[in-house]
């Protein structure tokens, strides 16, 4: 192979002009199969459907809504979200055990996720007419949130426990393999 200057490269019989090279992804475009682009295409009218449905009555009081969420996520709720992260981080990088962070995000996400989604509910912020719509008790809510997230947790715990059994298992195998003088293998 030789080297060559930057002013000769794509010319010649190397393959082309580096013009042509640099085009040639951007010529393509993919859609995906007709039943991607048939369900990408039913997802934004559904979704139009109920932005026009949402926004029929009062449009001024959901843009508000939306705005309250969004500066309400990004300003108090994301700079909590990053200090339990770091906490989370130091308390286990302190035991050495830095790999275990993943087992306890998972199910706190999840949790927290379900508890703003069902706030209301959960917290027994009811009206009677929930109870008469669907013939569930409000104050439920508390208790079966609760047992989701300690089964998140826990299923995240066996899962934790499970993989380094099976990682100490294999680790003491070849570490036993390897302490072994070479005439016993």
């Amino acid at each position: 192979m030789t080297r060559r200057s930057w002013r000769s490269v794509g010319s010649g019989s190397s393959g082309g002009s580096v013009r042509a090279v640099l085009r040639r992804p951007y010529r393509r475009v993919v859609v995906g199969s007709p039943l991607q682009l048939l369900l990408f295409v039913c997802s934004f009218a559904l979704a139009g459907y109920a932005g026009v449905r949402l926004l029929a009555d009062d449009w001024f009081g959901v843009a508000l809504w939306f705005v309250g969420v969004a500066l309400l996520h990004d300003l108090v709720l994301l700079p909590l979200y990053a200090l339990a992260d770091r906490g989370l981080l130091r308390g286990f990088g302190a035991v050495g055990r830095r790999a275990w962070v993943s087992y306890v995000r998972v199910p706190a996400a999840f949790s927290v996720l379900l508890l703003l989604m069902w706030f209301p509910l959960i917290s027994g912020r009811v009206e009677g007419r929930y109870e008469a719509v669907a013939g569930l008790p409000g104050d439920e809510f508390l208790a079966r949130w609760l047992l989701i997230t300690a089964v998140l947790f826990g299923g995240s715990a066996a899962l934790l426990v499970w993989r380094a059994g099976w990682a100490g298992r294999s680790t003491g195998l070849r570490s036993a393999t390897n302490e072994r003088p070479p005439d016993v293998h």
